[in-house]
């Protein structure tokens, strides 16, 4: 944001200008975990890393944290009282303007916490429904966001009077005898039926999308945020695909048609990441975009091989696979970023009975995509039939259409007559049919 002051001078200055840079105060927050005594100090670590990440990509300043460790939550505070007298003074100390709980809170916790510290408290849902609501760019998205946003907000209207600002009607909404409070659920269930329409009307336009694609050969990138799925779909396309090194890059599902050889391709979509305890609400919203993984003939599960929780992550991914109804589906594992690991931990990580198969790749070193691209190679060729046919010689534009479109596996001459033995996509075969070829 940009202003300019006139200078108060002798008057041959007044036409002076200066600019003057003025940025936007940023929230300055105090992280709050409250993991089961019987969680690693590891992993509790790991827990509020990320959620210092996820303050970061919605652009609040970090200022402290604070850890007790519980047998089960405190009804009231989710921490005890005395912790919570302490984060009071924590936040008085570092000049907090907000705290972030790691853990989903009830309406009545949170109402309580924010009148015991004196200053406004969300939990991690919260916080992560605020990036999307900042990271959604298409309108489907925008309305799934809106529709998880109002979801969780309902429960809570007694103390986010502010949220209800952008929604709330004018003159002549109440209805006789109804408090404000009824009148604003009122109206937040009408924008959810409305919103819940919307996505319905999405949902069977995909399903037409996907109808048209059904000869086709359809594969789905999912894994945990930031496991690198955007940049395997630009590395393996060559597709001008957005990537940044922060959680929730991608929330619109991109497709892209990936030559990988040998005259086969594939439909490669990248789908929007998973985050450990991701608010139940988004991924009911998200069932429009999901269903693309859901509809897909193979699911490249991605995993970020350096990173230390790398297991904990695909636990995660596969659990909401599993709420999704994709746990059946063939599945593939693959460890990305091996680039960053050294070569006795790659060997290890080559070792072990992952459960299911498992390529390994990375983005930045030469040839390191060609696994997963014979791997994709492959499971095009599954869907392309074996056929023999046999055309006459003087159908030359027939066989360079057999040539362009699929696999030659066998070739015969014999007179006026061309045996072939190839594999052909559906839509090949069905208009070589339409023109005499006798295929058998």
């Amino acid at each position: 944001m940009q202003f300019y002051r006139r200078s108060i001078e002798p008057e041959a200055a007044i036409s002076t200008r200066e600019l003057i840079e003025l940025e936007d105060p940023r929230e300055r927050a105090i992280l709050v975990g409250a993991p089961r005594k019987s969680e690693p100090a590891q992993v509790t670590d790991e827990h509020l890393e990320e959620l210092e990440r996820l303050a970061d990509t919605a652009g609040v300043e970090v200022v402290g944290s604070l850890v007790q460790r519980v047998d089960k939550p405190n009804p009231r505070t989710y921490i005890g009282e005395g912790k919570a007298e302490e984060l009071k003074a924590q936040v008085a100390m570092e000049g907090a303007t907000l705290v972030i709980f790691d853990d989903e809170l009830s309406p009545a916790q949170g109402r309580n916490l924010e009148a015991e510290v004196g200053t406004r408290v969300m939990d991690r849902a919260e916080l992560i429904l605020d990036i999307f609501a900042t990271r959604a760019r298409s309108a489907e998205a925008r309305a799934q966001v809106e529709l998880a946003q109002l979801q969780y907000l309902r429960p809570r209207l007694t103390r986010m009077w502010a949220h209800l600002s952008r929604i709330r009607g004018g003159p002549g909404m109440r209805g006789p005898g109804e408090t404000q409070l009824e009148t604003d659920r009122r109206m937040v269930d009408i924008k959810i039926a409305r919103l819940k329409g919307e996505l319905e009307r999405v949902t069977r336009h995909r399903e037409t999308q996907r109808k048209s694609r059904a000869g086709e050969t359809r594969v789905s990138l999912v894994g945990y945020t930031n496991a690198g799925k955007s940049s395997i779909l630009r590395a393996i396309s060559g597709a001008d695909v957005f990537v940044e090194d922060r959680l929730f890059a991608t929330l619109d599902p991109t497709t892209r048609d990936v030559d990988v050889g040998e005259g086969y391709d594939v439909l490669l979509t990248d789908t929007v990441g998973f985050i450990r305890k991701l608010p139940h609400h988004l991924v009911a919203s998200f069932r429009a975009t999901l269903e693309e993984a859901a509809e897909a003939d193979l699911l490249l599960h991605v995993i970020d091989s350096a990173h230390p929780g790398w297991e904990e992550q695909k636990d995660v991914v596969d659990q909401v696979l599993a709420e999704l109804g994709m746990r059946e589906q063939p599945q593939i594992l693959v460890f990305n970023k091996i680039d960053r690991l050294t070569h006795g931990e790659e060997e290890a990580l080559r070792q072990r009975n992952h459960g299911r198969r498992a390529i390994f790749v990375s983005t930045v070193e030469e040839g390191a995509l060609e696994p997963l691209r014979e791997l994709l190679r492959d499971e095009a060729r599954k869907r392309r039939p074996d056929v023999h046919l046999t055309l006459r010689s003087d159908q030359g534009a027939l066989l360079a259409e057999i040539y362009r479109e699929g696999e030659v596996l066998e070739r015969e001459d014999e007179g006026a007559e061309i045996r072939i033995r190839a594999r052909l996509p559906d839509s090949t075969l069905g208009r070589l049919r339409s023109r005499g070829v006798e295929v058998g």
